[in-house]
């Protein structure tokens, strides 16, 4: 009878082993939620690799992580090269990101880029042309579940606001789908996580309102500070469309036509685009930039406070105002001695 007591107990702890095994598999355990890189040399091992990947701080149960190698395939068969590696991955999808050669062209994507810009850097270091990703960005198919509701194909640049600005090594000559699914996978691993998803039920908008509202902020205001205050503008305009029906953002006007300048013209604000928040009520039709994490954050935390206008001056430092009495008296300092530079066209 104890015999087969044991027997049980034994069956039900193998049970419970591997269940927790195939969880973690799926899930992997992580000692940071920060992405970060891990240089592969020729010849290492998955006991050399575990241990470079525990170093930087992306998983904790080395042990464990070279048993789902073994399955995975990997082993002790690695390509040499530098990985970029999101933070909160599984030990399943590190194998995967590293099951194939690692890009030796390295491409940085800095906050607030627009998808164009994205082209032009991909097709001067030689990854893809510009206007296959341009393409991609707004015809493709990706199956991610923040991109369900997404009218990729109805928006300027598609994808805007969805390929995360970080850096990235791709390979020469690379698929443009493989290139935009590696910044949709960052996207995910930073961006849809269980926190940031709770936060935004909790707001009045849904993840693409957050999304376009930071791509916003990170395109009107460069400090922690002001993108909060920024942040909190908008939604006070937002929160009162009988008194403001339009947000009146410089910035939106730029993107629907696809320029750079100091200060738009009374004509450019009159520029018809579902985008151009002078002409049309509530948010643009999409996201104007790629934003950063410290935009999102400033959307789902901003500051609380009266003002309904700002002004930046010559030097990007923004001036909050209450009234538009306030503001316009602002306006009148700082752009007095203001020279309008050249119209630059994003490329």
């Amino acid at each position: 009878m104890r015999q087969k007591r044991n027997i049980i107990i034994a069956s039900i702890s193998a049970v419970v082993i591997i269940a927790a095994a195939i969880i973690l598999m799926v899930s992997g355990v992580t000692a940071s939620g920060t992405s970060n890189e891990i240089t592969v040399d020729s010849g290492d091992g998955s006991i050399i690799v575990a241990d470079k990947l525990q170093e930087k701080g992306l998983i904790r149960g080395r042990t464990l992580f070279r048993v789902v190698a073994k399955i995975k395939g990997r082993d002790d068969r690695w390509y040499p090269g530098t990985y970029k590696i999101p933070g909160n991955s599984s030990f399943l999808k590190i194998c995967d990101i590293m099951s194939k050669p690692a890009g030796d062209i390295r491409v940085t994507f800095p906050e607030g880029i627009q998808v164009r810009e994205m082209g032009t850097l991909l097709e001067e270091a030689g990854v893809c042309k510009r206007s296959e990703f341009i393409n991609a960005c707004k015809t493709h198919k990706f199956d991610y579940e923040f991109l369900k509701d997404v009218p990729a194909a109805k928006r300027i640049d598609g994808l805007e606001g969805y390929l995360f600005p970080d850096t990235y090594y791709f390979t020469k000559n690379e698929d443009v789908d493989e290139v935009i699914t590696t910044m949709l996978d960052h996207f995910e691993q930073e961006v849809y996580t269980k926190d940031i998803l709770a936060k935004v039920s909790k707001s009045k908008y849904t993840l693409d309102q957050v999304i376009i509202l930071a791509s916003m902020v990170e395109s009107e205001a460069a400090t922690t500070e002001d993108r909060k205050t920024v942040a909190g503008v908008f939604m006070n305009r937002l929160s009162h469309p009988d008194k403001f029906p339009k947000l009146e953002s410089c910035v939106t006007v730029e993107y629907a036509k696809g320029i750079k300048k100091d200060i738009i013209s009374l004509a450019d604000t009159k520029y018809n685009s579902p985008y151009n928040t002078y002409k049309y009520a509530g948010l643009p039709y999409g996201p104007i930039c790629c934003p950063s994490m410290e935009s999102i954050s400033a959307v789902l935390n901003p500051t609380r406070s009266n003002y309904y206008y700002f002004q930046s001056d010559s030097s990007g430092r923004l001036h909050f105002a209450k009234t538009w009495q306030e503001h316009s008296k602002i306006q009148k300092q700082l752009q007095s001695n203001w020279k309008t530079k050249k119209t630059r066209k994003v490329k």
